[in-house]
Protein backbone atom coordinates (compact mmCIF):
# COMPACT_ATOMS: atom_id res chain seq x y z
CA UNK A 1 0.00 0.00 0.00
CA UNK A 2 1.50 3.32 -1.02
CA UNK A 3 2.00 6.04 1.23
CA UNK A 4 -1.09 8.23 0.12
CA UNK A 5 -3.24 4.61 1.45
CA UNK A 6 -1.31 4.10 4.44
CA UNK A 7 -1.96 7.85 5.49
CA UNK A 8 -5.56 8.00 4.61
CA UNK A 9 -6.15 4.24 6.14
CA UNK A 10 -4.44 5.49 9.30
CA UNK A 11 -5.71 8.72 9.94
CA UNK A 12 -9.34 7.55 9.41
CA UNK A 13 -9.28 4.69 11.83
CA UNK A 14 -8.06 7.09 14.50
CA UNK A 15 -10.87 9.87 13.77
CA UNK A 16 -13.60 6.86 14.22
CA UNK A 17 -11.91 5.78 17.45
CA UNK A 18 -11.87 9.14 18.88
CA UNK A 19 -15.15 9.79 17.88
CA UNK A 20 -16.11 12.53 19.81
CA UNK A 21 -13.71 14.74 18.60
CA UNK A 22 -14.80 13.71 15.24
CA UNK A 23 -18.29 14.40 15.73
CA UNK A 24 -17.91 17.97 17.72
CA UNK A 25 -17.83 19.62 13.95
CA UNK A 26 -21.42 17.97 12.74
CA UNK A 27 -22.75 19.00 16.14
CA UNK A 28 -21.76 22.32 15.52
CA UNK A 29 -23.14 22.50 12.26
CA UNK A 30 -26.57 20.82 13.53
CA UNK A 31 -26.72 23.00 16.42
CA UNK A 32 -25.76 26.64 14.81
CA UNK A 33 -28.81 25.89 11.91
CA UNK A 34 -31.42 24.92 15.18
CA UNK A 35 -30.16 28.23 16.55
CA UNK A 36 -30.41 29.98 13.60
CA UNK A 37 -34.31 28.92 13.23
CA UNK A 38 -35.25 29.76 16.69
CA UNK A 39 -33.93 33.07 16.79
CA UNK A 40 -35.66 34.15 13.17
CA UNK A 41 -38.81 31.83 13.24
CA UNK A 42 -40.01 29.03 10.64
CA UNK A 43 -43.14 31.85 9.54
CA UNK A 44 -40.49 34.48 8.79
CA UNK A 45 -40.77 35.72 4.96
CA UNK A 46 -37.12 35.77 5.12
CA UNK A 47 -35.63 32.51 6.18
CA UNK A 48 -36.26 30.71 2.50
CA UNK A 49 -34.14 33.68 1.09
CA UNK A 50 -31.22 33.98 3.38
CA UNK A 51 -30.70 29.68 4.32
CA UNK A 52 -28.31 28.89 1.63
CA UNK A 53 -26.09 31.72 3.06
CA UNK A 54 -26.30 30.52 6.56
CA UNK A 55 -25.83 26.62 5.20
CA UNK A 56 -22.70 27.85 3.96
CA UNK A 57 -21.48 30.73 6.75
CA UNK A 58 -22.22 27.46 9.41
CA UNK A 59 -20.40 24.76 6.92
CA UNK A 60 -17.40 27.25 6.88
CA UNK A 61 -16.74 27.65 10.29
CA UNK A 62 -17.67 23.63 11.26
CA UNK A 63 -14.67 23.21 8.39
CA UNK A 64 -12.59 25.70 10.59
CA UNK A 65 -13.70 23.78 14.08
CA UNK A 66 -12.34 20.60 12.71
CA UNK A 67 -8.90 21.49 10.93
CA UNK A 68 -7.85 23.35 14.14
CA UNK A 69 -6.23 20.23 15.58
CA UNK A 70 -5.50 18.26 12.09
CA UNK A 71 -1.38 17.87 12.97
CA UNK A 72 -1.77 18.82 16.57
CA UNK A 73 -2.29 14.81 17.93
CA UNK A 74 0.95 13.87 15.24
CA UNK A 75 2.77 16.97 16.64
CA UNK A 76 2.37 15.44 19.98
CA UNK A 77 3.13 12.24 20.19
CA UNK A 78 6.04 12.46 17.15
CA UNK A 79 4.03 11.23 14.43
CA UNK A 80 4.40 14.05 12.52
CA UNK A 81 8.65 13.94 12.75
CA UNK A 82 8.61 10.30 11.40
CA UNK A 83 6.32 11.53 8.77
CA UNK A 84 8.62 13.92 7.70
CA UNK A 85 11.49 11.99 8.08
CA UNK A 86 10.06 9.09 6.18
CA UNK A 87 11.56 9.14 2.23
CA UNK A 88 8.27 8.81 0.95
CA UNK A 89 6.62 11.43 -1.20
CA UNK A 90 5.48 14.02 1.55
CA UNK A 91 2.99 15.18 -1.15
CA UNK A 92 1.32 11.68 -0.82
CA UNK A 93 0.70 11.29 2.99
CA UNK A 94 -0.53 14.80 3.71
CA UNK A 95 -2.97 14.01 0.88
CA UNK A 96 -4.29 11.05 2.22
CA UNK A 97 -4.47 12.46 5.52
CA UNK A 98 -6.45 15.41 3.99
CA UNK A 99 -8.92 13.24 2.72
CA UNK A 100 -9.41 10.98 5.69
CA UNK A 101 -9.95 14.35 7.38
CA UNK A 102 -12.81 15.64 5.09
CA UNK A 103 -14.30 12.06 4.91
CA UNK A 104 -15.39 12.35 8.70
CA UNK A 105 -16.12 16.50 8.50
CA UNK A 106 -17.07 17.82 5.12
CA UNK A 107 -18.54 14.79 3.52
CA UNK A 108 -20.89 14.39 6.90
CA UNK A 109 -22.17 17.92 6.42
CA UNK A 110 -22.66 17.72 2.87
CA UNK A 111 -24.82 14.05 3.48
CA UNK A 112 -26.79 16.54 6.08
CA UNK A 113 -27.55 19.53 4.30
CA UNK A 114 -30.49 18.63 2.53
CA UNK A 115 -31.96 17.60 5.83
CA UNK A 116 -30.35 21.13 6.93
CA UNK A 117 -31.77 22.60 4.23
CA UNK A 118 -35.51 21.56 5.26
CA UNK A 119 -35.31 22.66 8.00
CA UNK A 120 -34.57 25.91 7.72
CA UNK A 121 -37.32 26.23 5.15
CA UNK A 122 -34.72 26.64 2.38
CA UNK A 123 -36.24 26.30 -0.91
CA UNK A 124 -36.34 22.95 -2.20
CA UNK A 125 -35.28 23.35 -6.15
CA UNK A 126 -31.58 24.69 -4.14
CA UNK A 127 -31.15 21.58 -2.60
CA UNK A 128 -29.34 19.74 -5.55
CA UNK A 129 -26.59 22.73 -6.54
CA UNK A 130 -26.49 23.35 -2.34
CA UNK A 131 -25.12 19.81 -2.20
CA UNK A 132 -23.06 19.92 -5.11
CA UNK A 133 -21.50 23.10 -4.42
CA UNK A 134 -20.59 21.36 -0.58
CA UNK A 135 -19.16 18.26 -2.08
CA UNK A 136 -17.14 20.97 -4.24
CA UNK A 137 -16.22 23.69 -1.50
CA UNK A 138 -15.62 21.02 1.50
CA UNK A 139 -12.65 19.78 0.19
CA UNK A 140 -11.31 23.59 -0.75
CA UNK A 141 -11.97 24.48 2.84
CA UNK A 142 -9.93 21.37 4.23
CA UNK A 143 -7.24 21.94 2.44
CA UNK A 144 -6.86 25.21 3.05
CA UNK A 145 -7.10 25.03 6.22
CA UNK A 146 -4.78 22.43 6.45
CA UNK A 147 -1.98 24.91 5.72
CA UNK A 148 -3.11 27.11 8.65
CA UNK A 149 -3.54 24.23 10.80
CA UNK A 150 0.63 23.23 9.74
CA UNK A 151 1.39 26.72 10.60
CA UNK A 152 0.24 26.65 13.96
CA UNK A 153 0.75 22.89 14.96
CA UNK A 154 3.31 23.49 17.38
CA UNK A 155 1.18 26.38 19.48
CA UNK A 156 -1.28 24.28 20.85
CA UNK A 157 -4.10 26.05 20.97
CA UNK A 158 -4.21 28.42 18.01
CA UNK A 159 -7.73 28.20 16.82
CA UNK A 160 -7.56 32.17 16.86
CA UNK A 161 -4.42 32.69 14.69
CA UNK A 162 -5.54 29.61 11.89
CA UNK A 163 -9.22 31.79 11.64
CA UNK A 164 -6.59 34.91 10.81
CA UNK A 165 -4.74 32.98 8.33
CA UNK A 166 -7.43 30.86 6.60
CA UNK A 167 -10.38 33.11 6.44
CA UNK A 168 -9.42 35.85 3.73
CA UNK A 169 -9.02 32.65 1.57
CA UNK A 170 -12.16 30.47 2.45
CA UNK A 171 -14.29 33.84 1.69
CA UNK A 172 -13.66 33.27 -2.54
CA UNK A 173 -15.42 29.58 -1.53
CA UNK A 174 -18.10 31.11 -0.03
CA UNK A 175 -19.07 33.31 -2.49
CA UNK A 176 -19.09 30.87 -5.29
CA UNK A 177 -20.72 28.09 -3.60
CA UNK A 178 -23.38 30.50 -2.00
CA UNK A 179 -23.73 32.67 -4.96
CA UNK A 180 -24.58 29.45 -6.90
CA UNK A 181 -27.70 28.34 -4.62
CA UNK A 182 -28.67 32.38 -5.31
CA UNK A 183 -28.05 32.25 -9.08
CA UNK A 184 -30.75 28.90 -8.98
CA UNK A 185 -33.64 31.44 -6.91
CA UNK A 186 -33.00 34.12 -9.72
CA UNK A 187 -33.71 31.89 -12.42
CA UNK A 188 -29.94 32.06 -13.69
CA UNK A 189 -27.70 29.90 -15.18
CA UNK A 190 -24.62 28.33 -12.38
CA UNK A 191 -21.88 27.04 -14.54
CA UNK A 192 -19.72 30.25 -13.88
CA UNK A 193 -19.82 29.34 -9.92
CA UNK A 194 -19.54 25.90 -10.46
CA UNK A 195 -16.37 26.08 -12.74
CA UNK A 196 -14.98 28.36 -10.09
CA UNK A 197 -15.45 26.29 -6.91
CA UNK A 198 -14.20 23.23 -9.83
CA UNK A 199 -10.96 25.58 -10.64
CA UNK A 200 -10.31 26.18 -7.14
CA UNK A 201 -10.72 22.91 -5.97
CA UNK A 202 -7.95 21.61 -8.42
CA UNK A 203 -5.60 24.57 -7.25
CA UNK A 204 -6.25 23.86 -3.35
CA UNK A 205 -4.94 19.47 -4.43
CA UNK A 206 -2.13 21.10 -6.61
CA UNK A 207 -0.65 23.23 -4.48
CA UNK A 208 -1.73 23.32 -0.71
CA UNK A 209 -0.29 19.70 -0.06
CA UNK A 210 3.16 21.28 -0.89
CA UNK A 211 2.32 24.44 1.05
CA UNK A 212 1.06 22.60 3.56
CA UNK A 213 4.59 20.06 3.65
CA UNK A 214 6.89 23.30 4.01
CA UNK A 215 4.75 24.83 6.59
CA UNK A 216 5.45 21.39 8.42
CA UNK A 217 8.95 21.46 7.91
CA UNK A 218 9.16 24.89 8.86
CA UNK A 219 7.40 24.15 12.06
CA UNK A 220 9.69 21.22 13.25
CA UNK A 221 13.22 22.24 14.83
CA UNK A 222 16.27 20.56 13.74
Amino acid sequence: MGNFGVQFRRDLLVAIRGRTETANPIAFFVLALSLFVFAVGTDSETLPRVAPGVVWVVALFAAMLSTENLFHRDHDDGSLELMLLDSRPLFLGVLGKLLAHWCVSGLPVAILSPLAAVFINAPFEIITILVGTLLLGTPVLTLIGGIGAALTAGLGRGGLLLAVLVMPLYIPVLIFGSGACYRVLDGATVTGPVLWLTALLAGSITLAPFAIGAALRGSQEY
